[in-house]
């Protein structure tokens, strides 16, 4: 695991897997095109270069063959979403904002990894609890994120394209497993 940097190989290699595998992350009855809307208002190099210079962002990297093969990216707070505020009542926290692996490392350990290596920089930072948001349909993230200490606290609505989408918000006190 390592830290992302802002040069152009982690931009271009980090907007790459994102919208590689982003779309696996959707349910089947979202269309192409609003996955297709997100992925460029979102997961573009542009973006990824604004990610990058926030302060308050980190991207971390799994990589195989010099090659980045999935990533986490971290963000301090909970953001001005009313359903959000409610589902995560403990402070300081820190949003799993975005966790993916490309198809061919899925089960080789990488999502571990790279997760204990999220949950490191978020006691890093004094954080007092992980939250993130779920596709409700996204079974096999859902177990995922059990298995890593995650609870369902609350959902939230995410706008995907023109379509609304309903997540589950989960929460992991920070200091347990």
């Amino acid at each position: 695991m390592r830290i992302a940097t802002p040069d152009s190989v982690d931009v271009a290699e980090l907007a790459d897997v994102a919208a590689r595998t982003f779309p696996l992350a959707c349910p089947p009855s979202v269309s192409h095109a609003n996955i297709a809307s997100f992925v460029d208002a979102n997961l573009s190099d542009a973006r990824f270069t604004e990610y990058l210079a926030d302060p308050r962002r980190l991207i971390l990297t799994a990589s195989q063959h010099d090659r980045i093969v999935g990533y986490a990216m971290l963000i301090q707070g909970v953001g001005d979403d009313p359903e959000v505020q409610q589902a995560v009542p403990v402070r300081p926290a820190v949003e799993l904002s975005k966790m993916y692996v490309l198809p061919d490392n899925h089960g080789s350990g990488v999502a571990t990894a790279l997760m204990d290596a999220a949950l490191a920089a978020a006691v890093d930072w004094d954080a007092n609890c992980v939250w993130l948001g779920v596709n409700q349909k996204n079974h096999r993230a859902q177990r995922f994120y059990k298995k890593s200490g995650f609870t369902v606290n609350g959902t939230r609505t995410f706008q995907l394209g023109g379509h609304d989408e309903d997540d589950y918000v989960m929460v992991r006190p920070m200091g347990t497993a």
